[in-house]
């Protein structure tokens, strides 16, 4: 059913519900994720396609990645030598993918101003209000109720924060000089600022655009990467075989080097399968964005009518027992020699979504959670707090649009002496 709505009727299913909350935030939902679909947002999604999210600048920021990497791990180094109780993995885990998101997107220096945090902060109260209950997403007539609850001054205090530290953001990357003065590189609002006035560009790309669109890099990139380490981390502590093999294989081909470098990814078949399991055990995303019908449809026996709001289980399918065995359990090794992939073309596993919708940010995410990931296991043997058995991790899911763990998650490094 999911490859009918996004594959076979992907054209009719492209389009997003409205959402009260993505409107208030999001410009009337001038960005790519929540837009409706239309001219409008195609070419604004080929734009990020081709010049924020391709392979070739995904690849640009590597450096950015593997320093981001070294800092966590010096960073983790210094707590040991300080104390050896345990750390704040959830903390740490989210720090990174938001620390590594503003560096990409919005500059080099941020942590130290403390912005960092600003981000973290609107990204969470953000992702608070899109997923809540709204009376006028389902029942229009009722607008008013969203009014008396609070939600819409909520709502816009929210978007005038988001407003204030992104205007001030464009505003340091107009400098023509900037990137000559400080050898800074080149980053996401750089690019977007040079393609405002490009005369190739089909649509008018404003001010509010390159907001929205930021808001769209900072929220997705943050918390779906932290999201899906998180449970990584929690599930290699529940499966100390895994935790072996994997540290085998990254030791094996790493050597002794200094840090874990992107090209020695490429040949870390285990560290790419257990990537995959967390993602079907765990997509960030469960129910991906919902999608909405543009005109009536026939589907098997079922005619769906025009605006129709759908919903992609993708928790559900990821765990359907007529394509995967054992289901519930973490087993990494169902991935290995297996052509099963999370692009898009096999839809029992859909953790990035699929069809005309499926996520831009794949490839970044990929390549960001599997260099601290084989980073953490490299430098470092991971123990539970004294006195805290496997089977005692909690692994209740806290709710929302996107899905972390309830409890966070705190371990023991000890560092490991190459030999």
């Amino acid at each position: 059913m999911a490859q009918t709505v996004m594959r076979t009727h992907d054209h009719v299913f492209a389009s997003r519900p409205p959402s009260i909350a993505a409107d208030i935030l999001l410009y009337g939902t001038k960005d790519v994720a929540f837009a409706p679909y239309g001219e409008h947002w195609r070419q604004e999604r080929k734009l990020c396609a081709m010049h924020l999210l391709s392979t070739k600048k995904v690849q640009s920021f590597r450096h950015a990645r593997e320093e981001e990497v070294s800092f966590v791990i010096e960073k983790i180094r210094k707590a040991q030598e300080y104390s050896s109780g345990p750390i704040n993995m959830s903390e740490l885990l989210h720090s990174f993918a938001n620390d590594v998101i503003c560096r990409v997107v919005s500059g080099k220096f941020y942590r130290k101003e403390g912005r960092n945090d600003m981000f973290r902060e609107l990204i969470e109260k953000s992702s608070a209000l899109i997923s809540g209950f709204h009376f006028e997403d389902f029942f229009p007539v009722l607008y008013w109720l969203d009014f008396i609850s609070g939600f819409a001054s909520k709502a816009k205090k929210i978007a005038k924060k988001w407003d204030d530290v992104l205007e001030e953001v464009i505003k340091e990357h107009c400098n023509s000089n900037r990137l000559k003065d400080s050898m800074q590189e080149s980053d996401f609002v750089d690019v977007l600022l040079s393609l405002q006035n490009d005369l190739h560009i089909e649509f008018g790309l404003t001010k509010e655009h390159i907001k929205a669109i930021l808001q769209d890099m900072f929220a997705a990139g943050t918390d779906t990467s932290y999201i899906t380490l998180e449970w990584a981390m929690t599930e290699l502590m529940r499966h100390k075989e895994s935790m072996r093999k994997l540290q085998a294989e990254v030791r094996r081909i790493a050597g002794e080097k200094e840090i874990v470098k992107e090209e020695d990814l490429i040949e870390m078949s285990y560290l790419k399968a257990v990537i995959k399991e967390i993602l079907r055990l765990h997509p960030a995303v469960p129910l991906l964005l919902p999608r909405e019908s543009m005109k009536d449809c026939q589907i098997k026996d079922y005619q769906i009518p025009k605006r129709t709001r759908v919903i992609i289980n993708a928790w559900a399918i990821n765990r359907h027992p007529k394509f995967w065995c054992a289901t519930e359990e973490f087993h990494p090794e169902r991935f290995m020699g297996s052509s099963v992939e999370y692009k898009g073309n096999d839809f029992q596993f859909i953790p990035f979504g699929a069809g005309k919708r499926i996520c831009l940010g794949m490839s970044f995410a990929i390549s960001t959670m599997e260099l601290i990931l084989a980073n953490l296991i490299y430098h470092f043997d991971w123990e539970l707090p004294y006195g805290v058995m496997k089977e005692e991790i909690d692994m209740t899911e806290a709710p929302g649009i996107t899905v972390r763990k309830k409890e966070k998650i705190y371990l023991v490094p000890k560092l490991y002496v190459h030999v």
